[in-house]
């Protein structure tokens, strides 16, 4: 790699700002964990993208205090889908693998949001803000990556002045989307079933809620045999996207085109006198691929750039949140010293399997169809059960009391309060639980269980913490190395 005149040490470099990039830098930030995260774009997109929000991830942007601010952009929407020949007339009602708000409420403290992408990443950035003095860099490109033993370096480009730069990391996250040229320079190859349609996708605003009886749904499939296609409203007021089967060269100053699009639309809709106003016609190829690894030494792909997969079932931007705070933990956990490298190795192995459900899922024709139960399962991915802990005039659940360490569910003690493991491994915060709460979390009267920030059990003893030698811990997760300490050896107090 080429000398520059000035390099930048930092403990990780995040390559991308959409929300895989935006959640692993926020993640870190939460630790202390100086990152840096550049974004070739000049800003954010205004396009809305996507729009659904799953329960897991409202949980995770819960737990950084941001649903507040996720719902003031939310549409007031069900998550299910309504099939019928136009937008107005009759219609049936199909799942979409969304729980209603009152399914959601027996599994979570939060429901599932339906928000477009262009309202939640600059949520995600002012946040990120907030935290890290670096913030993200925007208008810089990546030029080329090194990957050592000991970390890489990375050569960027400033996009106005075209000045280079070099930065050392010890940590490289590529959440630089589907032309990922992290991907790239790690020679990573991508498969699967490659490209499975094409789709027209036109933006537009248009009066048609007062035209759509209630309650109103986040998805729209017309089979108008003139003008089959879906609708779908991308943000508060009226604002929609009508997508339909084939391929769009053109822009929106393409005038016949346009015609075109409008004459579609009010067919779609059912409504000849619409008058609705274009924003952008585009096009949007439908692609499932995977990336043969996501790990290269101590560089990780996340996002887009680990996983292609259709719009179909709405997960894309939900797997990508989930990519950058499931890596996010787990680098800030090894930079502290709370866990071995080793850890990082759980990143793949416990993110592959999600993605090849969604990318099976997204390849299907009939992907955006599917009950609530089963994806809701995947959506989890096992974290501890949820339950109402009444914590003095605050009701919280049992997923509010997870912590950036370990945390250790108990019915032994009268106080929460904080233990390590001597500077052998991360903190834990010991959380008393009712019987009842407890018993939900399947933890008999004086037992305990130990869980991972991102809510999944590793650990289970009973009768802690009476005699240190008596414990008996089953370990349930990948952080076995680092708890050998806890059989033997009581935990101190902090």
């Amino acid at each position: 790699m080429p000398r520059t005149e000035h390099i930048t040490s930092v403990p990780v470099l995040v390559v991308g700002g959409g929300p895989a990039g935006l959640a692993a830098a926020i993640t870190l930030a939460r630790y202390g964990v100086e990152s840096l995260l550049v974004e070739r774009r000049d800003e954010l997109s205004h396009q809305p993208r996507a729009t659904a929000i799953s329960v897991r991830s409202m949980e995770v942007l819960r737990s950084w205090g941001l649903e507040s601010q996720v719902l003031q952009g939310a549409i007031d929407v069900s998550l299910l889908g309504r099939i019928g020949e136009t937008l107005t007339g009759p219609g049936s009602v199909i799942p979409l693998g969304y729980p209603t708000p009152e399914q959601a409420a027996r599994v979570s403290p939060v429901a599932p949001v339906s928000a477009p992408q262009d309202h939640l990443e600059p949520v995600l950035l002012r946040h990120l803000e907030r935290l890290s003095p670096a913030g993200a860099r925007f208008g810089t490109e990546l030029v080329d990556v090194a990957v050592g033993e000991s970390g890489v370096l990375v050569r960027i480009r400033d996009g106005r002045s075209g000045r280079p730069q070099t930065v050392a990391a010890r940590y490289l996250v590529g959440a630089d989307g589907v032309r990922s040229r992290v991907r790239d320079a790690l020679g990573v190859t991508m498969h699967g079933p490659g490209l499975l349609a094409h789709r027209v996708t036109t933006l537009f605003r248009a009066p048609l809620w007062e035209r759509i009886e209630r309650p109103h749904y986040v998805l729209y499939p017309i089979t108008h045999p003139e003008a089959e296609g879906t609708f779908l409203p991308a943000g508060r007021g009226d604002r929609w996207v009508y997508a339909h089967a084939g391929e769009s060269e053109a822009s929106p100053s393409g005038t016949r085109q346009v015609r075109a699009m409008v004459a579609r639309i009010r067919t779609a809709a059912g409504i000849p006198e619409l008058e609705p106003r274009i924003d952008r016609i585009g096009r949007v190829r439908f692609v499932a691929k995977l990336a043969e690894r996501f790990r290269s030494g101590s560089a990780f792909l996340a996002g887009d750039a680990a996983h292609q997969i259709t719009p179909r079932g709405g997960t894309g931007m939900n797997i990508a949140i989930r990519d950058g705070h499931d890596i996010g933990w787990k680098l800030a956990w090894v930079l502290k010293g709370w866990a071995g490298d080793e850890l990082l190795d759980s990143y793949e192995a416990e993110r592959r399997p999600v993605a090849e459900h969604n990318m099976r899922r997204s390849s299907d024709p009939n992907g955006s169809v599917r009950e609530a139960a089963a994806e809701l399962e995947v959506d989890l991915g096992g974290r501890i059960p949820h339950a109402w802990v009444d914590s003095g005039a605050e009701r919280v659940s049992t997923v509010d009391l997870l912590g950036l360490g370990l945390t250790l569910f108990t019915t032994a003690d009268a106080s929460s309060r904080e233990v390590d493991g001597a500077g052998r491994g991360a903190p834990v915060t010991v959380r008393e639980l009712p019987p009842r709460t407890a018993g939900a979390l399947g933890i008999a009267p004086g037992d305990s269980l130990l869980v991972r920030p991102d809510g999944l059990p590793t650990g289970r003893c009973a009768a802690w913490p009476r005699t240190p030698s008596h414990n008996r811990w089953e370990l349930l997760g990948p952080l076995d190395d680092d708890l050998r300490w806890w059989p033997g050896e009581a935990p101190r107090v902090m």
